[in-house]
């Protein structure tokens, strides 16, 4: 990496607030269909997740709010809590933010940061890009946007902010490039371990993801340029080792917690992430959330996520590019090496090829499902460092078209181009091959459902007076990664003002492997059944012991049903199981506090 020549203050100045600007209009852009009723929508993709980080939101502003370790709580999956650290818990940014959201609601800040994260990952890239790679404005700038925005990016933003919270990983990048330097190994090493420590708290996969390309990138610099790898050697290791020993010394805590904390566990139960591979015609085909996308193509290769979805146009302008420039660029070498390992890597146990399983084994046919760090990976996933990668190298391309990546041959006397110079047709050629190939990966403001507001005896705290201190109200259908997607908000909406049984989220199993939920509990089951069947099936007084049996291991107050499609059922089955309920305000309730 080499820092660019300096320019007057000016021109870059005034560039760097255009590009930035240009970023939060794509971030609002995106998330415009949110705004047009904040209070009740949510993602029309991934509804749960939107509400889980909601709660997640509710969370940090819970635990600023009453000074409790935000590592691990007790207001969902009551009793037993959930660990936060071994969640997507987002603390690092729902810590900080709490304010705001106490301020402005957990609807509210779930859209203003999704837009804002968008946008700060490709501003970061920008400056990353503009400071140490690239002297063109222009170049950083498409690089940028293509960092902050890739198809895979915006595919996650469907309910998974944490995927789209990539602000601080240029900035880590950037730091490990710099490592080597003569005389700056401390600053350095600081510097990186400030970085690394903090991004813990954001997205451990994709730092996992960012360490994994930040080696092949080392090692394959080290490969092409083993002289100037050994004079860096040493003040690269010692950079290395204060980044490392202090990540370790401020997170080492809340990963000991995440591991060893109340409600961990080890690795997913059955491996099921790493059945996840990429779909080699993911590559060529134009992502749903683009203006050239088709909804209908998830019904063929959309089985898992959509990381690698380019189109044809930006892979053509790919190759192009990497073939052009790999010759007389040691950054597009590594990026070279970067698309192939990343993509194999991808591909998973199995080879899929236009939604069809081969029987070809994959890289991850070999890999152990319990294998640590890996062990809850998707494959699929790791091709984000290939959409990284196809951002640098679109900056690159741009860059050597607009004569700034290399020093300009100066033409003969006659006129003619001089030898090794470009022709003059190339430039507005390459440009517009670029954006031509980009145009189609436009995003669209992301889908959006309604989603009815609680209960107004929930907003209004009309629950007070029957839930006291060390008690929980049991909302019906209880929460889980399936079902209750409403009543999980309840908590959300409410400040987490009650505990509340089950929940969305990952917990141990009796043989401490992760699974998504609670365990259920013949209660619970029994209610997921009659929603699904829409139909009470025949009650026996077992039946009611186990109610009363879970209604006692959750430390419940009161059961609470609200507006539901099902709520007729439901009111029935929870009638033969308790007896009649109360109509209060506008839910059905059974006070049991006598009888648990």
């Amino acid at each position: 990496m080499a820092d660019p020549p300096r320019r007057p203050r000016r021109r870059p100045a005034r560039a760097d607030v255009l590009a930035i600007g240009a970023y939060a209009l794509l971030g609002v852009l995106v998330c415009l269909n949110y705004w047009g009723d904040v209070q009740h929508r949510v993602s029309s993709h991934l509804p749960t997740d939107h509400s889980w980080f909601e709660w997640l939101f509710a969370h940090g502003a819970y635990s600023v709010r009453h000074l409790e370790n935000p590592l691990f709580t007790a207001r969902q999956n009551a009793p037993d809590g959930v660990n936060m650290m071994a969640n997507t818990s987002l603390l690092g940014v729902t810590l900080p933010l709490a304010p705001l959201t106490l301020l402005l609601g957990p609807q509210v800040m779930y859209a203003l940061y999704l837009g804002a994260a968008l946008s700060a990952t490709a501003a970061t890239s920008y400056w990353v890009l503009s400071r140490h790679l690239v002297r063109s404005r222009g170049a950083a700038f498409v690089g940028g946007a293509f960092l902050g925005f890739a198809p895979g990016i915006v595919h996650h933003a469907n309910g998974q902010p944490n995927f789209v919270s990539n602000f601080l990983l240029p900035l880590i990048v950037a730091r490990v490039l710099r490592l080597g330097e003569p005389g700056r190994w401390r600053r350095n090493g600081i510097a990186l371990g400030l970085l690394v420590a903090y991004q813990i708290f954001i997205n451990e996969e994709m730092l996992l993801l960012t360490a994994l390309a930040c080696l092949v990138v080392v090692v394959a610099w080290v490969v092409q340029r083993p002289r100037a790898a050994r004079e860096r050697a040493g003040a690269f290791l010692a950079a290395a080792g204060v980044g490392g020993g202090l990540a370790l010394l401020l997170a080492a805590y809340p990963i000991w917690f995440q591991f060893n904390g109340p409600q961990s566990y080890r690795g997913l139960q059955g491996g099921v992430f790493h059945n996840w591979g990429e779909d080699l015609m993911a590559f060529v085909t134009f992502a749903r959330d683009t203006v050239a996308g088709n909804e209908a193509v998830e019904q063929t290769i959309g089985l898992t996520e959509q990381n690698t979805w380019f189109g044809w146009p930006l892979v053509l302008v790919a190759l192009v590019a990497l073939v052009l420039l790999v010759r007389r660029s040691l950054p597009a070498r590594i990026l070279a090496v970067l698309v192939v390992v990343f993509s194999v890597a991808a591909i998973g146990p199995k080879v899929r090829f236009d939604g069809v399983e081969t029987t070809v084994d994959g890289p991850w046919a070999y890999v152990p499902d319990d294998l640590p760090l890996v062990e809850m990976m998707m494959p699929t996933r790791l091709s984000l460092v290939v959409a990284a990668a196809v951002g640098v190298l679109l900056a690159l391309a741009w860059d050597a078209l607009s004569g700034r990546g290399r020093p300009p041959v100066p033409a003969q006397r006659t006129g003619s181009a001089a030898p090794g110079s470009r022709p003059r047709w190339l430039r507005p050629v390459g440009y517009a091959a670029i954006v031509a190939a980009l145009l189609p990966l436009f995003p669209r403001p992301l889908p959006a459902q309604r989603i009815d507001p609680p209960p107004h005896f929930i907003t209004a705290g009309g629950w007070r007076p029957y839930v006291p201190d060390g008690r929980t109200l049991v909302p019906v259908p209880i929460p889980s990664n399936v079902h209750g997607l409403p009543t999980l908000r309840w908590s959300a909406l409410t400040e987490q003002a009650f505990p509340i049984p089950g929940g969305y989220f990952i917990g141990p199993n009796e043989v401490g492997e992760g699974v998504f939920g609670a365990p259920n509990r013949p209660t619970s089951t029994l209610i997921y059944s009659t929603m699904d069947a829409n139909k009470v099936p025949p009650l026996t007084a077992e039946n009611r012991r186990q109610a009363l049996d879970d209604l006692r291991f959750w430390k419940a107050s009161v059961v609470v049903l609200g507006a539901n499609p099902r709520e007729a059922v439901l009111r029935e089955l929870m009638t033969q199981l308790l007896g009649e309920p109360r109509r209060v305000d506008d839910v059905w309730l059974w006070d049991v506090r006598d009888r648990v």
